[in-house]
C-alpha cells in the first residue's frame, strides 16, 4: 500500500501574518510612489514660482536711486535680524561711494523665527506710504537692540516711532491694518523664497545672488558693475 503525503495546513494565524506582511509591503510601495509624486509636484511648483519671481518689482522700496544707473543692488532684509543691522553701515557706504551709478532696493523678508519682524515691516511700509521709508528704516535699526528678540508684540513701540516722525497717525494705523500692506510684504517674501533666499541679509546684484567671502570682494563686485571709477562725474 502506497503512502500518501499530506501537506501541512496553514493555520489561520499564519495566514493573518502573511496578509499583514503583504499589506505592509503594499503600503510601503504606495508611500514611496506618493512621496515621489509629491516631490515632483513640489519641484514643479518651485520651478513655476521661480519663473514668476522678480528680484525687483514695480514699486519696490528704494534706499538709493542712482541718477545715472548702471547697476541695481537688492537686499532682502529683516528689521529684527542682527546681521541686517550689522550690514547697514556697509550698505550706507556703498550708497555714498557708488550712489551716482548704483541703485539700492530693499525687499521685505521677515523671518518666522522673529516675533516682531512682521510688525516692524508693517510699520516701515506704513511709514513709506507717507514718504518716510528711510527714516523709519533707520529708526528700526537704531533701536533694534531695545526691542529685538522680545517675546511680546512691539507694535505700540513702532507706532511711537511713527509719532516721533510726525506721521499722520490715522493714516498710519489704517495702513498697518490694511490687508494690502501685509500682502505687499508677503509678496516680497514669496519672491525671495522662490529665488532661494533662506536668510537675511541676502543681496542680488543685477538679478544674480551675491556670493562673496569678504566685504572687499563685495566692493570689487560693485565697482566692476558700475565701472572702475565708481561714479560718473556729477
Amino acid at each position: 500500500m502506497s503512502s500518501t503525503s499530506v501537506k501541512p495546513r496553514t493555520s489561520r494565524a499564519q495566514r493573518t501574518v502573511w496578509i499583514v506582511i503583504a499589506v505592509a509591503g503594499l503600503a510601503m510601495v504606495l508611500t514611496l510612489v506618493i512621496a515621489n509624486i509629491v516631490r515632483a509636484d513640489k519641484q514643479e511648483t518651485l520651478a513655476l514660482d521661480a519663473g514668476g519671481a522678480q528680484v525687483v518689482r514695480e514699486g519696490s522700496r528704494v534706499i538709493s536711486q542712482a541718477p545715472q544707473e548702471r547697476a541695481v543692488l537688492v537686499e532682502f532684509l529683516d528689521f529684527e535680524c542682527e546681521a541686517c543691522r550689522a550690514a547697514k553701515p556697509f550698505v550706507d557706504e556703498l550708497k555714498e561711494e557708488y550712489g551716482q551709478n548704483l541703485t539700492i532696493v530693499a525687499r521685505y523678508f521677515p523671518l518666522p523665527g522673529h516675533l516682531n519682524s512682521m510688525n516692524a515691516a508693517l510699520a516701515v511700509e506704513a511709514a513709506a506710504q507717507q514718504g518716510q521709508f528711510l527714516p523709519m528704516l533707520d529708526r528700526m535699526y537704531e533701536t533694534q537692540a531695545d526691542w529685538g528678540e522680545a517675546s511680546e508684540s512691539k507694535a505700540d513701540v513702532f507706532r511711537g516711532f511713527a509719532q516721533e516722525l510726525g506721521l499722520d497717525m490715522a493714516a498710519f494705523d489704517a495702513a498697518v491694518a490694511d490687508p494690502d500692506t501685509r500682502e505687499r510684504i508677503e509678496r516680497d517674501v514669496a519672491d525671495g523664497t522662490a529665488l532661494q533666499v533662506t536668510g537675511t541679509p541676502t543681496f542680488f546684484l543685477d538679478g544674480e545672488q551675491v556670493e562673496v567671502a569678504t566685504l572687499e570682494e563685495f566692493h570689487a563686485l560693485i565697482a566692476d558693475s558700475v565701472g572702475s571709477t565708481g561714479q560718473d562725474e556729477k
